[in-house]
């Protein structure tokens, strides 16, 4: 799909503000609010806005241990990795996974009320007989930067962006 300035000035206003009317949303973007709403919905059936979501800060509803794990497969069938993807994306304290390239197979974002939990929840795994080989655990300790927004423009730009 073919996006135009206008798209992407909607899609800008709905990833800050999901809760805009679409009046508001309309005038935003220099529409009147049929042809936004049915930009809006195009948007959704192409699938480039997946849902709409309220942003929470965990530590503000209870204590919260945030650990980044690496994680390697002992073997690297296709069927290894479905059988892995397939256990974890089940559990509600993995709340990221990335398949990656490099030195590990996955990086995966854990949130749970403690340490001790945290480390049930990784013996729990490897009682699972999952062919995990080994895991790095990275306690999260502040954090500095954790973006929800995308940066639209920089990720159609062809030019070089960040710091200098």
């Amino acid at each position: 799909m073919k996006l135009d300035a206008i798209d992407l000035r909607i899609l800008d206003a709905i990833q800050r503000d999901g809760r805009i009317t679409k009046l508001a949303l309309a005038e935003k973007v220099g529409l009147s609010p049929t042809p936004c709403w049915l930009r809006l919905r195009k948007l959704e059936k192409a699938g480039i806005i997946t849902g709409y979501h309220a942003h929470l800060s965990p530590r503000r509803l209870a204590p919260v241990a945030s650990v980044m794990v690496e994680l390697t497969l002992a073997n690297h069938r296709q069927s290894d990795f479905e059988r892995f993807e397939r256990a974890i994306s089940s559990i509600p304290e993995i709340v990221a996974c990335w398949s990656v390239g490099g030195g590990v197979d996955y990086i995966l974002k854990i949130m749970t009320p403690n340490i001790d939990a945290y480390q049930r929840l990784i013996d729990g795994l490897l009682d699972r007989d999952l062919g995990i080989e080994r895991y790095f655990t990275y306690i999260v300790t502040k954090t500095v930067k954790e973006e929800t927004v995308l940066p639209i423009a920089n990720l159609l730009s062809t030019e070089p962006q960040g710091g200098e």
